[in-house]
C-alpha cells in the first residue's frame, strides 16, 4: 500500500496542486506563503544545528511551545523550525514563537515536494507531535539519517483499528522513528503493537502548557459589559454544535432572560454561518469581529476572533468544550481547567480520553450526553455558584498537577541534543 500511495501522490500532482489552489481561493491556504506547501522554503536556513518540530494544527502547535522554549535554552547556536498545515496555526505561531524559532508550512506529502523541503532545511533532529504521520515525509527524512522522535504521540481507537488493517505499512512508518513516546500508557501500547521499535510514556505534554494569554484591558472592559449577568461559554465549537447551543440558550433564557451565552468557534471564519444558524432561532447576537458589544437584547456573544480564547476563559466560570457533542475527538479540556473553569464536555472525547478521565475522577467536569443533558447541567450549575467554584478548583488542580512531564521529556531527549553538531555551547 505504501508503494501505491507513493505512486498515487506522484501521478496526482496536477490534481493536488489544483486542490491547493482551490483551498487558497477559500482562504484555507496562505496566499503569501503558498510556495511552502510545495516544499519551497520561505526563508534561508539559519546556521548551526536545526531542530524540526512538526505539529499538525492549532492545538498541537500550542502544546509544543513550552518544549520549543526549553530546547532553545539548551544552547545559543540552536534554532527550531515549527511546521504546521493550517493558516490559523501559522498566525498563532507568528505571534508566540520565541527568538531563534520560526514557522514554516509543512509540504504536502509528495516525494518531489518533500525532497525539496528536506534539501533546503537539512534538519539535524525531527520531533513529531501527536498523530499526524505523513508516510513520504517521515520515511524520506529517516532515509537521510535524520533522527526522528514522536513526542506526545496519540493513537485513537479509530486510527488503531484502521492501521491494524495495514500492519506492514504502519510498521514501516513507525520503524522510521528512533523513539515513540505516547501521551498515555495505552497510546504507547498501541504504538508498540503497531510496530514501533522503542516506545514509552512520560505523560501528556499538554499538561505542561501555560495558561492562554489574556489582554488585561479587554478583560476589565468586558467585566463591566457583562456586569452581573449569568454567563457560560462554549469553546472550539464545530459545525452543528452552535445550533444545538443556541437551542439550549433559548430554553434556558426562558428561565432567566439575563442569560448570556458566549461562543468561541474553533474556526472564526465560520462566523457568518453561525450567525445564520442563531438568527433562525430568533436569538439576539453580537459579533466581536465587528466590534459589537453585548447589550440587554444580546443573548449570544459570538467571539469570532483569533487568539482571544484565554480572555473568555478568564471571564466565564462554566465552559463547554466543543467537538465533543457533534463530531469526534473533542478539544483540549485542560485549557479552561487552567483558569479554574468548570468543564462540560460531550461523549466524543477520544483525542483527550485520559485527560477527561482525570478531570472526572477529580470531580472537575461534567459529561453531558446530548442537548437535554447539557440543558439540565447548565440549569443546575448556573444556580449553584459554590459548586461551580469547587469544581473549577478541582479542574485547575488536575491541570497543574502533571507539569513535570516537560522535565521528563527533556531528560529523555538529552542524548539526541548532545549529538547535535556544533560546539554544544552553553544555554541561552
Amino acid at each position: 500500500m505504501l508503494g501505491l500511495y507513493r505512486l498515487a501522490t506522484l501521478l496526482a500532482g496536477p490534481l493536488v496542486l489544483w486542490h491547493l489552489r482551490r483551498r487558497r481561493t477559500r482562504g484555507k491556504e496562505d496566499v503569501a506563503r503558498f510556495a511552502e506547501r510545495v516544499g519551497t522554503a520561505g526563508r534561508p536556513r539559519p546556521p548551526g544545528p536545526l531542530i524540526w518540530l512538526h505539529a499538525a494544527s492549532v492545538g498541537e502547535s500550542l502544546s509544543v511551545l513550552p518544549l520549543v522554549e526549553r530546547l532553545l535554552a539548551t544552547r545559543r547556536d540552536l534554532h527550531v523550525m515549527v511546521t504546521t498545515g493550517t493558516v490559523t496555526s501559522a498566525r498563532l505561531m507568528a505571534e508566540r514563537l520565541p527568538e531563534r524559532a520560526f514557522h514554516q508550512y509543512v509540504p504536502v506529502d509528495r516525494v518531489a515536494w518533500v525532497d525539496r523541503f528536506l534539501d533546503h532545511w537539512r534538519p539535524d533532529l525531527a520531533l513529531w507531535a501527536e498523530s499526524e504521520l505523513w508516510p513520504n515525509l517521515v520515511m524520506r527524512a529517516a532515509a537521510r539519517g535524520v533522527p526522528l522522535v514522536l513526542v506526545n504521540g496519540r493513537m485513537s481507537d479509530r486510527s488503531f483499528r484502521r492501521w491494524r488493517l495495514l500492519p506492514s505499512d504502519i510498521r514501516r512508518i513507525l520503524e522510521s522513528f528512533d523513539l515513540c513516546l505516547g501521551q498515555s500508557p495505552e497510546d504507547a501500547r498501541r504504538l508498540s503493537v503497531l510496530g514501533a521499535p522503542a516506545t514509552g510514556c512520560l505523560g501528556n505534554l499538554k499538561y505542561a502548557s501555560p495558561p492562554l494569554p489574556v489582554d488585561a484591558a479587554e478583560c476589565d472592559l468586558l467585566w463591566r459589559v457583562f456586569a452581573e449577568r449569568p454567563l457560560w461559554l462554549a469553546v472550539s465549537t464545530h459545525p452543528g454544535e452552535e445550533a444545538l447551543i443556541g437551542r439550549v440558550h433559548r430554553d434556558l433564557s426562558r428561565l432567566d432572560s439575563c442569560l448570556l451565552t458566549v461562543i468561541v468557534p474553533r474556526h472564526p471564519s465560520r462566523g457568518d454561518d453561525i450567525e445564520a444558524d442563531l438568527d433562525d432561532l430568533g436569538i439576539g447576537i453580537a459579533r466581536r469581529s465587528r466590534g459589537e458589544v453585548p447589550d440587554g437584547a444580546t443573548g449570544v456573544y459570538l467571539a469570532d476572533t483569533l487568539g482571544e480564547t484565554g480572555l473568555f476563559f478568564r471571564l466565564c466560570p462554566i465552559v463547554l468544550v466543543g467537538k465533543s457533542l457533534i463530531g469526534r475527538g473533542g478539544q483540549n479540556p485542560l485549557e479552561p481547567a487552567r483558569f479554574g473553569c468548570t468543564v462540560l464536555h460531550g461523549p466524543h472525547m477520544d483525542n483527550f480520553a485520559a485527560v477527561a478521565q482525570d478531570l472526572a475522577a477529580a470531580q472537575g467536569s461534567v459529561l453531558v450526553n446530548g442537548e437535554a443533558e447539557l440543558r439540565a447541567a447548565l440549569e443546575h450549575l448556573l444556580r449553584s455558584p459554590n459548586e461551580v467554584a469547587r469544581m473549577g478548583m478541582a479542574a485547575r488542580q488536575v491541570a497543574e498537577g502533571k507539569a513535570g512531564v516537560l522535565d521528563a521529556l527533556m531528560n529523555r531527549l538529552q542524548g539526541y541534543l548532545d549529538a547535535l553538531p556544533g560546539d554544544g555551547g552553553a544555554g541561552a
